[in-house]
C-alpha cells in the first residue's frame, strides 16, 4: 500500500451535531480542531502531534445541553475516518502498545487494528476542563467501534485528571502510530492468519 494515499474523511449530521473529519495517517502531526469543546480540541492536538497524523475536525453541536453529543459524534467520525484511511489494512504492523507518563500520571494503552471494534477503559476520572470523566470512556468506545479496532486503556496512577486524560491520549497516539505503520516485510500481506480483517 502506498503510504501517501492513506487518508480518510467522514461527515456526520444529526439533529444534535454536525461533524466533519479528515485523517491523514502519514502526516506531520498537524491538527486543526474546532469542536466547541476546548479540552477535546486539546486532546485531538495531542493525538495528531504524538501520532504524526494530520487531523482536521470541525464540529458544531448542542452544547447548550452539554458536551455529550459533540464528544460522542466526534469519536464516531474519527473512527470512521481512520477506518477509511486504513483501507484494506494490508502491510500494517497491526498492533501497538505504549506506557506514557505525564507528571504524576501514568497511562497504558494497547491496540489491535484487527477489525473488531471494542474498548476496555479502566480509569477513575472526574471532569477536566469541562470534559466529564465518563466521556473519556464513551469517546474511546465510540472511536474504537467505528475504527474497527480493539483498544485497552488504563490509567495506572495519577492525581490530576487533566494529566491522566492527556497521558491516555498521548499513549493512544503512540500506539496508533505504531499499529498503522507500514512494515516492508509484510508488503501487501494482510496481517491475519484468517486472510481477512
Amino acid at each position: 500500500m502506498d503510504g501517501d494515499g492513506r487518508q480518510g474523511s467522514y461527515s456526520r449530521k444529526t439533529a444534535e451535531t454536525d461533524v466533519s473529519v479528515s485523517w491523514a495517517i502519514d502526516g506531520q502531526g498537524e491538527c486543526r480542531a474546532d469542536t466547541g469543546v476546548g479540552f477535546l480540541d486539546h486532546m485531538l492536538a495531542q493525538l495528531a502531534k504524538h501520532g504524526l497524523f494530520d487531523l482536521e475536525v470541525k464540529a458544531t453541536g448542542d452544547l447548550q445541553v452539554d458536551e455529550h453529543h459533540t464528544i460522542e459524534d466526534v469519536g464516531i467520525a474519527l473512527g470512521r475516518a481512520l477506518d477509511a484511511a486504513l483501507g484494506d489494512r494490508k502491510g500494517i504492523a497491526r498492533f501497538g502498545d505504549a506506557l506514557v507518563p505525564m507528571d504524576e500520571a501514568l497511562a497504558r494503552v494497547s491496540v489491535d487494528l484487527g477489525g473488531r471494534g471494542l474498548a476496555v477503559v479502566v480509569a477513575e476520572l472526574v471532569p477536566a476542563g469541562g470534559f466529564k470523566g465518563e466521556m473519556v470512556e464513551h469517546f474511546l468506545g465510540s472511536f474504537a467501534r467505528e475504527a474497527r479496532l480493539t483498544l485497552h486503556a488504563d490509567v495506572l496512577r495519577g492525581e490530576n485528571d487533566h494529566h491522566k486524560i492527556e497521558a491516555l491520549f498521548k499513549a493512544l497516539a503512540r500506539v496508533l502510530e505504531a499499529a498503522c505503520r507500514l512494515d516492508p516485510r509484510r508488503a501487501n500481506l494482510l496481517p491475519s492468519t484468517k486472510g481477512v480483517l
